[in-house]
């Protein structure tokens, strides 16, 4: 008895006299997965035990290295190399190879400046231990900078587009040449050179008479005055938040239907509809927090839409629950108490795991005093929320099943914009099989398009959004 106690403290001491990375020697690598964005590119090495790692950035030409130690190249590390994409805005290529007996160094060459960041993240979900490289680049898009620059070329095709179809009016064709003809359809046409002017009396009006509120009335025989225009209109932006993303798959149905796919074709849909729509002669603009397969924290959500001064704030997603019979869409809206049913409370502690499973860095400070600015939802907030939900629950409602007739509430910490009206829209239960079939439809996701749509132009009929200082 006595041997075997000094065997096992012999291989106690021997285990402790290991370093790091001689303990790490027999790593493995189970996957490597790259995410391409505009926003930043994510790069994720998985393997089944902690790496540790350390990395260098040069400026010129930008490349960054990543020696990890403890790791023999395998054939997954090798794929790397093939899985960068051509359209990929920031990696140009990877170059990996064993450094030393006990490196692998990866060399990430750049197509502009990056601000790295390389963080690992313990096991959860489905993943194992993950060494994850987020680059982003030095300098960022300012999103409502594009907005208005998007806003803007639109503008300029429809107004090319409206002068390039306008028809011209025919000329009376009498066999013979006819002058007076001719002189109306100069003077009908827009923009025909030598066009005379109207007459003066057919262009004088009578002075309009103020009324005691300030507004100027015609007379019975004045024609109607046209709208003053200034040159610019007010920019109503709808944030719309496809759920999950990247690292994060979201709820998965039984036939493979990934939550993060569904959401983000239904918002894309739903982009082009608000696009081309308006209120009160205002543009709508949608804008997307991810439009592409890439994660976003949440809380990072809740910034880009107010980076863009959103009037609106709509999260969509596809509702999952542990049994196969649960159907039916919600909406929900902040709660500052308590949920509002045990349902409720379930679903924001899922939907608040994201960033868990899609992977945050919390060694940076300051994403943790953007969290804690941002939880300071209003009364205000949660009022004119409300109301937008019951708006697209009603629509909603009649295109399909609800799972509960009311909006419900709950402290989902993607709603906690303290200014924007924010919902969370969960379509349908991915997990039920006809549900599933459902979601993966066009017909159901053009129906669904529509009547969020519907819901949103009927939230401002009856809330029109406030006079702002964004104007293109």
């Amino acid at each position: 008895m006595q041997i075997d106690r000094r065997r096992w403290v012999k291989a106690g001491l021997l285990a402790l006299s290991l370093g790091a990375a001689q303990l790490a020697r027999g790593a493995t690598m189970l996957a490597v997965r790259i995410w391409p964005a505009p926003d930043y590119t994510r790069v994720t090495l998985e393997s089944d035990t902690p790496l540790k790692s350390s990395q260098t950035f040069v400026a010129s030409p930008p490349r960054l290295a990543v020696d990890i130690e403890g790791l023999q190249l395998n054939a997954a590390l090798r794929e790397l190399v093939g899985k960068v994409q051509a359209s990929d805005p920031n990696i140009s290529g990877i170059r990996v190879g064993q450094f030393n007996a006990n490196v692998v160094r990866l060399v990430i060459d750049l197509k502009r400046p990056i601000a790295p960041q390389v963080f690992t993240l313990p096991p959860v979900a489905a993943y194992a231990h993950r060494l994850v490289l987020d680059l982003y680049p030095s300098e960022a898009i300012d999103p409502l900078e594009q907005l208005i620059q998007e806003r803007i070329t639109a503008k300029s095709q429809a107004s090319n587009a409206a002068s390039t179809n306008t028809p011209a009016l025919p000329v009376p064709k009498t066999g013979v040449n006819d002058p007076l003809g001719d002189l109306i359809a100069k003077q009908t046409l827009p923009g025909s050179v030598g066009t005379p002017p109207l007459p003066a009396a057919a262009s004088t009006l009578r002075p309009d008479i103020p009324t005691s509120k300030g507004v100027y009335m015609d007379r019975p025989d004045h024609p109607p005055r046209p709208e003053a225009t200034t040159g610019t209109d007010r920019l109503i932006v709808i944030a719309l938040d496809p759920g999950h993303g990247g690292e994060d798959p979201g709820a998965i149905g039984p036939g493979g239907t990934r939550e993060k796919d569904v959401v983000l074709k239904i918002a894309q849909m739903l982009r082009d509809r608000i696009n081309d729509s308006q209120v009160n002669g205002n543009p709508l603009r949608a804008y997307l927090t991810r439009d592409a397969d890439f994660f976003v924290p949440l809380h990072v959500r809740i910034q880009k839409a107010r980076r863009v001064q959103a009037d609106l704030f709509v999260s969509i997603h596809a509702d999952a629950f542990y049994t196969p019979q649960a159907s039916g869409a919600s909406v929900f809206a902040l709660s500052q108490g308590a949920a509002s049913s045990s349902a409720a409370r379930w679903m924001a502690q899922k939907e608040n795991k994201a960033d868990l499973i899609g992977g945050v860095n919390l060694g940076v400070q300051d994403a943790q005093v953007q969290r804690a600015m941002l939880d300071m939802s209003t009364a205000a907030q949660i009022k004119d929320s409300l109301q937008l939900g019951g708006s697209l629950l009603r629509e909603i409602g009649g295109v399909g099943r609800l799972h509960k007739p009311r909006v419900e509430q709950a402290g989902f910490a993607v709603l906690k914009a303290p200014d924007i009206p924010s919902v969370l829209v969960e379509t349908a239960f991915i997990s039920n099989p006809a549900e599933e079939e459902k979601l993966r439809s066009d017909a159901y996701q053009q129906q669904l398009t529509d009547a969020l749509m519907r819901g949103i132009l009927q939230y401002f009929s009856r809330n029109p959004p406030l006079a702002r200082n964004r104007s293109i």
